[in-house]
Parts: C-alpha cells; sequence; structure tokens
C-alpha cells in the first residue's frame, strides 16, 4: 500500500527513466498530489504493464497540484554523465513546479540537494509513496513516447520496443548500422567495445 506523504502537505515526488540506456534522454518527473489523493492501480512503474501507465497519465496530469516533465538529451549527458544529468532533469522539472513545494522526496540513494528546499532520499520509493510513484509513470510515459517518435527516423533500433536500453537486438544493429545522432556517445556502446569511431 503506498504512502500518501513522507512528511509535508506540499511535498514533491521525482523521479526518472532511461537513465541506463544506450540511446535518448534521460527523462525526469517531478509531481505535487492532492492531500487525499489515493489510486489502487498506482505503483513503481516498472511494476506496471504499459497499459497501465497509459491509462495513469492523464489522471494524474488531471489531479496533480502541479506536476513537470523534463528530458535532458544525449550531449549534455555526455558533457556531465549520466548522474548528474539525472539529477538536472530532477532539478528542471521541481523549477517548474507551481505552487514551490517546501519538500522533495527522490527515489534512490543519492541526490544533488535542491536550493532553499529540504529533500530525502528514499530507497525504492517508487514503490513506498505516491507522489514519488507518480512521477515514475510519467518519466516513463514520456520518454517512451519521445522513444516512439525517434524509432520512426531510425526503425532498424526498435526503439519503440527496447526504448534505447542495452537489448540483444538493440545491440546487433548497434553492430550492423553503427550509432545515431540519439546514441551516448560516452556510454559504452557494445561490450566488447574499448574506443567508439565516430
Amino acid at each position: 500500500m503506498l504512502k500518501s506523504c513522507y512528511r509535508s502537505l506540499l511535498e514533491a515526488g521525482t523521479d526518472e527513466a532511461g537513465r541506463g540506456c544506450l540511446a535518448g534522454p534521460v527523462t525526469a518527473a517531478a509531481i505535487i498530489l492532492p492531500e487525499k489523493f489515493n489510486n489502487i492501480t498506482l505503483n513503481d512503474s516498472k511494476q506496471l504493464s504499459e497499459t497501465k501507465r497509459d491509462f495513469l497519465k492523464p489522471i494524474l496530469e488531471e489531479k496533480a497540484v502541479s506536476f513537470s516533465v523534463c528530458h535532458v538529451f544525449e550531449e549534455e549527458i555526455d558533457e556531465i554523465n549520466i548522474l548528474n544529468a539525472s539529477f538536472l532533469a530532477m532539478h528542471r522539472a521541481i523549477d517548474k513546479l507551481q505552487p514551490v513545494p517546501d519538500f522533495i522526496i527522490v527515489d534512490g540513494n543519492r541526490f544533488k540537494p535542491y536550493p532553499n528546499i529540504d529533500h530525502e532520499c528514499i530507497i525504492k520509493g517508487d514503490g513506498k509513496f505516491m507522489s514519488i510513484a507518480a512521477a515514475s509513470v510519467l518519466a516513463k510515459t514520456y520518454r517512451d513516447e519521445y522513444m516512439a517518435k525517434i524509432h520512426e527516423e531510425f526503425p532498424m533500433y526498435n526503439w519503440k520496443k527496447n526504448k534505447g536500453y542495452p537489448t540483444k537486438e538493440h545491440r546487433e544493429a548497434i553492430k550492423k548500422y553503427g550509432i545515431t545522432k540519439y546514441h551516448r556517445k560516452s556510454f559504452r556502446q557494445l561490450p566488447e567495445q574499448l574506443t567508439l569511431d565516430i
């Protein structure tokens, strides 16, 4: 059973999607849910089917006090590394929340402090608190939509299905076709690869 909040009524939950991918952005969402919000379907996005995530997305958008989603793209990921890019995506999502939350709960064990707002890192928080679970659903659905869109440009990598994750199919396509402008050049694209010819 997910809890409504950690300690504050004006509390934002934040989470990211796509950290382990070879291509595409890392995407973060931040959301403030109303005090009495409840939804029996809501859970960590990884525990939900695509159908359930897509069902939840408009409900969360409609019911939220405020929400925001932010992509940080490949060039920035390559420049500052994926961990910092994840923090940056979450900070940018929090930047857009109105009203400004007075507390932030973050999925995971690390976070770069956000200016003037206290936070708490909660391991497996997306399976414990509704606002983090909601953020995980929004981050995942928005990122999946983006990957389906760029799939049309490079269908041979099948991003519509693998979302840019390092599946066998994705790596075989990289072997055959090389990398695209959407691939993260700082990532090891193939297991045996030491350097990337670009």
